[in-house]
Protein backbone atom coordinates (compact mmCIF):
# COMPACT_ATOMS: atom_id res chain seq x y z
CA UNK A 1 0.00 0.00 0.00
CA UNK A 2 2.84 2.41 0.84
CA UNK A 3 4.34 1.84 -2.61
CA UNK A 4 1.13 2.89 -4.37
CA UNK A 5 0.76 5.88 -2.06
CA UNK A 6 4.35 6.98 -2.73
CA UNK A 7 3.89 6.74 -6.51
CA UNK A 8 0.59 8.67 -6.44
CA UNK A 9 2.01 11.42 -4.21
CA UNK A 10 5.16 11.67 -6.34
CA UNK A 11 3.15 11.88 -9.58
CA UNK A 12 0.88 14.60 -8.16
CA UNK A 13 3.83 16.60 -6.85
CA UNK A 14 5.53 16.21 -10.24
CA UNK A 15 2.35 17.46 -11.93
CA UNK A 16 2.73 20.93 -10.42
CA UNK A 17 4.14 22.95 -13.33
CA UNK A 18 6.22 25.83 -12.05
CA UNK A 19 6.70 27.08 -15.62
CA UNK A 20 2.93 27.51 -15.93
CA UNK A 21 2.57 29.05 -12.46
CA UNK A 22 5.46 31.52 -12.77
CA UNK A 23 4.31 32.65 -16.22
CA UNK A 24 0.68 32.94 -15.08
CA UNK A 25 1.74 35.10 -12.13
CA UNK A 26 3.22 37.52 -14.69
CA UNK A 27 0.14 37.48 -16.88
CA UNK A 28 1.42 35.05 -19.53
CA UNK A 29 0.23 31.69 -20.78
CA UNK A 30 3.55 29.87 -21.25
CA UNK A 31 1.91 27.53 -23.77
CA UNK A 32 1.41 30.45 -26.16
CA UNK A 33 4.85 32.09 -25.98
CA UNK A 34 8.23 30.97 -27.31
CA UNK A 35 8.37 27.23 -27.93
CA UNK A 36 5.17 26.68 -25.94
CA UNK A 37 6.99 24.33 -23.56
CA UNK A 38 6.47 25.04 -19.84
CA UNK A 39 10.08 24.20 -19.00
CA UNK A 40 12.85 26.39 -17.65
CA UNK A 41 14.46 27.02 -21.07
CA UNK A 42 11.33 28.51 -22.62
CA UNK A 43 10.66 30.55 -19.48
CA UNK A 44 14.22 31.93 -19.65
CA UNK A 45 13.92 32.84 -23.32
CA UNK A 46 10.53 34.48 -22.90
CA UNK A 47 10.38 35.82 -19.33
CA UNK A 48 14.01 36.17 -18.26
CA UNK A 49 16.56 34.70 -15.90
CA UNK A 50 14.78 35.49 -12.63
CA UNK A 51 11.62 33.69 -13.73
CA UNK A 52 13.68 30.80 -15.08
CA UNK A 53 15.50 30.50 -11.74
CA UNK A 54 12.16 30.21 -9.93
CA UNK A 55 11.07 27.47 -12.32
CA UNK A 56 14.40 25.65 -11.96
CA UNK A 57 14.24 25.68 -8.15
CA UNK A 58 10.58 24.64 -8.10
CA UNK A 59 11.08 21.81 -10.58
CA UNK A 60 14.18 20.54 -8.75
CA UNK A 61 12.30 20.68 -5.44
CA UNK A 62 9.63 18.40 -6.92
CA UNK A 63 12.31 15.76 -7.49
CA UNK A 64 13.63 16.13 -3.95
CA UNK A 65 10.13 15.82 -2.47
CA UNK A 66 9.23 12.81 -4.62
CA UNK A 67 12.46 10.95 -3.83
CA UNK A 68 12.06 11.73 -0.12
CA UNK A 69 8.50 10.38 -0.19
CA UNK A 70 9.67 7.15 -1.84
CA UNK A 71 12.52 6.70 0.62
CA UNK A 72 10.46 7.53 3.72
CA UNK A 73 7.33 5.54 2.83
CA UNK A 74 9.08 2.48 1.35
CA UNK A 75 12.90 2.23 1.23
CA UNK A 76 15.97 3.92 -0.33
CA UNK A 77 15.63 2.05 -3.63
CA UNK A 78 12.02 3.20 -3.97
CA UNK A 79 13.30 6.77 -4.12
CA UNK A 80 14.09 6.09 -7.79
CA UNK A 81 10.60 4.73 -8.46
CA UNK A 82 9.00 7.78 -6.87
CA UNK A 83 11.39 10.04 -8.78
CA UNK A 84 10.34 8.41 -12.06
CA UNK A 85 6.69 8.99 -11.09
CA UNK A 86 7.45 12.67 -10.47
CA UNK A 87 9.26 13.01 -13.80
CA UNK A 88 6.28 11.41 -15.57
CA UNK A 89 4.03 13.83 -13.67
CA UNK A 90 6.23 16.71 -14.80
CA UNK A 91 6.00 15.58 -18.43
CA UNK A 92 2.30 14.72 -18.31
CA UNK A 93 0.82 16.87 -15.51
CA UNK A 94 -2.73 16.08 -14.53
CA UNK A 95 -3.18 19.68 -13.34
CA UNK A 96 -2.21 21.14 -16.74
CA UNK A 97 -3.96 19.03 -19.39
CA UNK A 98 -1.00 16.58 -19.54
CA UNK A 99 1.18 19.20 -21.30
CA UNK A 100 4.45 19.37 -19.42
CA UNK A 101 8.18 19.78 -19.63
CA UNK A 102 11.04 17.40 -20.17
CA UNK A 103 11.97 16.55 -16.58
CA UNK A 104 15.68 17.40 -16.33
CA UNK A 105 15.51 19.68 -13.28
CA UNK A 106 13.13 17.30 -11.51
CA UNK A 107 15.48 14.39 -12.21
CA UNK A 108 18.55 16.27 -11.00
CA UNK A 109 16.75 17.45 -7.87
CA UNK A 110 15.75 13.91 -7.00
CA UNK A 111 19.26 12.65 -7.63
CA UNK A 112 20.72 15.27 -5.30
CA UNK A 113 18.52 13.71 -2.60
CA UNK A 114 19.14 10.03 -3.46
CA UNK A 115 22.77 10.18 -4.59
CA UNK A 116 24.15 13.63 -3.69
CA UNK A 117 27.57 13.32 -5.36
CA UNK A 118 26.06 12.15 -8.63
CA UNK A 119 23.24 14.69 -8.54
CA UNK A 120 25.60 17.59 -7.89
CA UNK A 121 28.12 16.37 -10.51
CA UNK A 122 25.40 16.09 -13.16
CA UNK A 123 24.01 19.51 -12.25
CA UNK A 124 27.51 20.96 -12.72
CA UNK A 125 27.79 19.20 -16.10
CA UNK A 126 24.44 20.68 -17.13
CA UNK A 127 25.45 24.21 -16.07
CA UNK A 128 28.85 24.00 -17.79
CA UNK A 129 27.28 22.83 -21.05
CA UNK A 130 24.61 25.54 -20.77
CA UNK A 131 27.22 28.26 -20.27
CA UNK A 132 29.60 27.00 -22.97
CA UNK A 133 27.07 26.12 -25.70
CA UNK A 134 24.20 28.33 -24.52
CA UNK A 135 21.85 25.48 -25.38
CA UNK A 136 20.06 23.75 -22.50
CA UNK A 137 19.30 20.58 -24.44
CA UNK A 138 22.99 19.75 -24.97
CA UNK A 139 23.63 19.88 -21.22
CA UNK A 140 20.38 18.06 -20.48
CA UNK A 141 21.12 15.19 -22.85
CA UNK A 142 24.72 14.93 -21.68
CA UNK A 143 23.64 14.79 -18.02
CA UNK A 144 21.09 12.06 -18.76
CA UNK A 145 23.60 9.98 -20.75
CA UNK A 146 26.12 10.26 -17.91
CA UNK A 147 23.66 9.50 -15.10
CA UNK A 148 24.00 5.70 -15.00
CA UNK A 149 27.80 5.68 -15.49
CA UNK A 150 28.24 8.30 -12.74
CA UNK A 151 26.02 6.29 -10.39
CA UNK A 152 27.98 3.14 -11.20
CA UNK A 153 31.26 4.94 -10.45
CA UNK A 154 29.93 5.77 -6.97
CA UNK A 155 29.17 2.11 -6.26
CA UNK A 156 25.49 1.91 -7.20
CA UNK A 157 24.53 -1.43 -8.74
CA UNK A 158 21.73 -3.63 -10.10
CA UNK A 159 18.13 -2.55 -9.78
CA UNK A 160 19.18 0.92 -8.70
CA UNK A 161 20.95 1.47 -12.03
CA UNK A 162 18.01 -0.03 -13.90
CA UNK A 163 15.59 2.51 -12.37
CA UNK A 164 18.04 5.35 -12.99
CA UNK A 165 18.39 4.15 -16.58
CA UNK A 166 14.61 4.16 -17.00
CA UNK A 167 14.47 7.77 -15.81
CA UNK A 168 17.31 8.77 -18.16
CA UNK A 169 15.71 7.05 -21.16
CA UNK A 170 12.37 8.73 -20.45
CA UNK A 171 13.96 12.19 -20.24
CA UNK A 172 16.05 11.63 -23.39
CA UNK A 173 12.91 10.48 -25.24
CA UNK A 174 11.21 13.73 -24.21
CA UNK A 175 14.03 15.55 -26.04
CA UNK A 176 13.30 14.00 -29.47
CA UNK A 177 12.42 17.36 -31.05
CA UNK A 178 15.54 18.93 -29.53
CA UNK A 179 17.71 16.15 -30.93
CA UNK A 180 16.23 16.75 -34.40
CA UNK A 181 16.96 20.47 -34.12
CA UNK A 182 20.49 19.81 -32.86
CA UNK A 183 21.14 17.58 -35.87
CA UNK A 184 19.93 20.29 -38.23
CA UNK A 185 21.70 23.07 -36.25
CA UNK A 186 18.39 24.83 -35.67
CA UNK A 187 18.19 24.36 -31.89
CA UNK A 188 17.33 27.58 -30.04
CA UNK A 189 19.85 29.20 -27.71
CA UNK A 190 18.90 29.94 -24.12
CA UNK A 191 21.47 32.54 -23.11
Amino acid sequence: MNQILAVVIAYLVGSVSFGVLVARAQGFDIYTVGSGNPGMSNVMRTLGKRSAALVLVGDAAKGVIAAAVGVSLVDPLFGYVALLAAVVGHAFPVWHRFRGGKGVATTLGGLVFIAPLTGIALAVVWVVFLVVWKTASIGSLTAMVLMVPFLAMTGRRGVELAWAGAIAVFVVARHTSNIRRLLTTSERKVL
